[in-house]
């Protein structure tokens, strides 16, 4: 036994001789390599840049704020002392590790397999701010160590304390004390007291927990462990532990540390992106120094800023607006509301409201998958529905005009007919219509299957909708909106290219044989967006003017849309072949619309920006399907037209579907009207079987 204890012995020392050469050796060559590279540069960037689609700086998310950079000299000493007896109470002694805590910290990590324990010394964290993610991986750790060792090396202490206090996260955007001072207390960090001091060292550890603007409670309780600990270390007396406890924070109202520049609402929208495609957290996009390559144009951003500001003059109104490209996805410019310093909430994305009947062209673009046409009519006058649950629906037309004979889709869609809408929907049933909409127009939001839904009152987003619109204008094509084209990190390796990303997916396509991106019927598509330009075309007037009449006048290219009201809403949304826009304006809790003026803004806007963005794109036009052909149709029967209807429109129909038979209704006036055509009066039944033979064939001989 006893020669096998030596023997046993033996080995372990020799095991541990092994170990102490290998981690020397490793340590002696990390060191030899930290003195011969240098000093690594403290200016290294890791702000995050966001750059617009012709490479323009729009935003920044700062990491190392030099505006606000403050030399330890002038950072107050109660935040300086707070903060090493939180992070680091060994600061001043060690070489950059607290191998204590280290060991402990490695043990924990080895037993759970994991990464989720920290041991970082303030030198840690600084390197790590400066040259580093926050990914946690062994390689990032290696990294971090030897970036440490070179800090520790070259620079003192006093230097890599005021680098971290300049560089370390606050939250809310907040990099660096001073920056961090102003957002929390609107004071310096040179005018700091013990409470205040301890309540901002306490914030750094996770900032998204420990912040007092997301939970008081539990910043007040780690600010008094930090004070307790300070107490405990007689870094202040017992009387100013007390009155720190015990003192009432005066926390700023003016809670606004942003560098969000001309797009703050569009930005917000692009790290949300970021976030989902890189898989990173909010601190680390503040601190990753990424380069990020948006769709933003810069001209168009501003253009559509202005005229919101130019043309509503009622300063409760709220608005949401945004412009996409329709070929694309990619959004242009947005306006999530008047003003983000006093409210981030982004109506684009955020806010759901009723569409009203800027939802019909879904509608129609079902109708027309299950039969119906350009010319198809219904009669417009006040209808009681009776609807599977026995109950009973009455919609209305706007100030109760309806037209009280028949009308074709074209002019329905035109003059907001909610009479056709209505009937419409329960021909093509409203299941079928919730299915298309959230299958085919991508309508991520809840849609009861209801009779009203063709008035557009369930609720969506703007974004929802111009996106579905969007789909209109390409011809039918699926796409997503996005904000980002291209993301690199600081060193310029790019790590995500979406050009790439849908090259990979059109060569899978191609190979797989299958169009995955033509959703829409493209015949089908063309006949609706050229219907959807009727709102503008007044020849299209009846029981009422079109509903874009009172702006048609200002516009100067030819444009689809459609228009939507509800009580608290207002929409305008409307493309061309290059670009898509929607605007809502309305109040935040509900209220009603009561002026006139208010409930013309979104059109108001949405014209003077669509004009002012088409003076420099090239003017496109979309070809129209062979298989479509149009005719001219007498609106009020929806037959061909001939000489005698004065009430007529060239629609477009599927080859196949249009009209054969031509209207006879307005006969016997046309012959009143022009009886040098006619030799005799003879009977309505002998005119009518006879007409089309004296008016193509022989009229002028007669």
């Amino acid at each position: 036994m006893g020669r096998r204890s030596r023997r046993r012995k033996r080995r372990l020392w020799k095991l541990f001789v092994f170990l102490f050469f290998l981690i020397g050796s490793f340590s002696a060559v990390l060191l030899i390599a930290s003195f011969l590279l240098g000093p690594p540069s403290l200016d290294r960037s890791q702000n995050t840049i966001y750059y617009s689609e012709n490479d323009e700086v729009i935003g920044e998310e700062f990491g190392s704020e030099k505006r606000y950079w403050m030399t330890l000299d002038n950072i107050d000493d109660t935040l300086e002392q707070a903060t090493i007896w939180t992070e680091d109470q060994h600061f001043y002694d060690h070489f950059g590790f607290d191998f204590k805590r280290l060991a402990s910290a490695i043990w924990k990590d080895l037993k759970t397999l994991s990464l989720k324990e920290g041991a970082s010394t303030i030198t840690q964290q600084y390197a790590r701010n400066l040259f580093l993610t926050h990914e946690k991986t062994w390689k990032r750790k290696l990294y971090e160590a030897f970036y440490t060792i070179r800090l520790e090396m070259f620079y003192d202490k006093d230097e890599l304390l005021e680098g971290y206090l300049n560089t370390i996260y606050y939250g809310h955007g907040a990099y660096g004390i001073e920056a961090a001072s102003k957002y929390f207390f609107a004071k310096s960090a040179s005018d700091l007291t013990w409470a205040e001091a301890s309540m901002l060292a306490g914030i750094p550890k996770g900032p998204s927990h420990y912040s007092p603007f997301h939970d008081y409670e539990k910043a007040k309780s780690r600010q008094e462990l930090i004070l307790k600990n300070l107490h405990e270390q007689q870094v202040i007396d017992s009387e100013t532990y007390e009155t720190a406890i015990k003192e009432t924070l005066n926390f700023s109202e003016e809670r606004m540390i942003t560098t969000k520049g001309l797009a703050p609402y569009y930005q917000d929208l692009v790290v949300e992106e970021l976030k989902d495609l890189l898989g990173v957290t909010m601190e680390e996009i503040r601190s990753g120094g990424y380069q990020v390559y948006t769709t933003l144009n810069v001209e168009q951003q501003q253009q559509l800023k202005a005229t919101t500001d130019r043309l509503i003059e009622n300063p409760e109104l709220q608005i949401g607006a945004v412009a996409m490209e329709p070929s694309t996805g990619a959004i242009k410019a947005l306006v999530g509301g008047r003003n983000y310093q006093d409210s981030s909430f982004n109506r684009v994305t955020q806010a759901k409201r009723m569409p009203g009947s800027a939802f019909k062209p879904f509608l129609y673009y079902t109708a027309l998958e299950q039969g119906m046409t350009a010319a198809t009519t219904l009669m417009s006058k006040p209808t009681t529905f009776e609807l599977a649950d026995g109950k009973l629906y009455q919609p209305s037309n706007y100030n109760d005009y309806y037209a009280n004979q028949p009308i074709t889709m074209a002019q329905a869609i035109a003059l907001s007919d909610n009479i056709f809408a209505v009937k419409t929907n329960m021909y093509v049933t409203p299941d079928r219509f919730v299915r298309v909409a959230k299958d085919k127009f991508n309508i991520k939001s809840e849609l009861a299957p209801v009779a009203s839904l063709a008035l557009g009152t369930e609720v969506v987003t703007m974004k929802e909708m111009v996106t579905g619109y969007s789909m209109i204008a390409n011809g039918g094509e699926k796409i997503n909106s996005y904000t980002i084209s291209k993301v690199t990190d600081a060193h310029g390796e790019v790590l995500y290219d979406r050009q790439e990303s849908e090259s990979e997916d059109k060569a899978w396509s191609l190979f797989s044989k299958k169009d995955n991106n033509q959703i829409l019927n493209e015949e089908y598509t063309y006949i609706l967006s050229e219907m959807m330009k009727g709102m503008f075309q007044e020849e299209l007037n009846g029981y009422m003017s079109v509903t874009g009449a009172s702006i048609a006048n200002q516009l100067t290219h030819e444009y689809a849309g459609k228009s939507g009201t509800t009580n608290s809403d207002n929409w305008m949304i409307g493309f061309s072949p290059s670009l898509t826009t929607g605007v809502w304006t309305g109040y935040d809790d509900n209220r009603e619309i009561v002026k006139t003026s208010d409930q013309q803004y979104a059109k108001e806007v949405w014209a003077d920006f669509m004009e002012k963005a088409h003076k420099d794109i090239p003017v496109e036009s979309v070809v129209r399907p062979e298989n479509v052909v149009e005719a001219s149709i007498d609106l009020n029967t929806g037959l061909l037209a001939s000489d005698a209807c004065s009430h007529t429109a060239t629609l477009l129909f599927v080859k196949g579907t249009e009209p054969t038979k031509y209207c006879t209704l307005h006969l016997e006036e046309y012959q009143h009207e022009h009886p040098e055509e006619f030799d005799e009066i003879i009977s309505e039944d002998d005119l009518i079987d006879n007409w089309w033979e004296w008016l193509w064939t022989g009229k002028d001989e007669q």
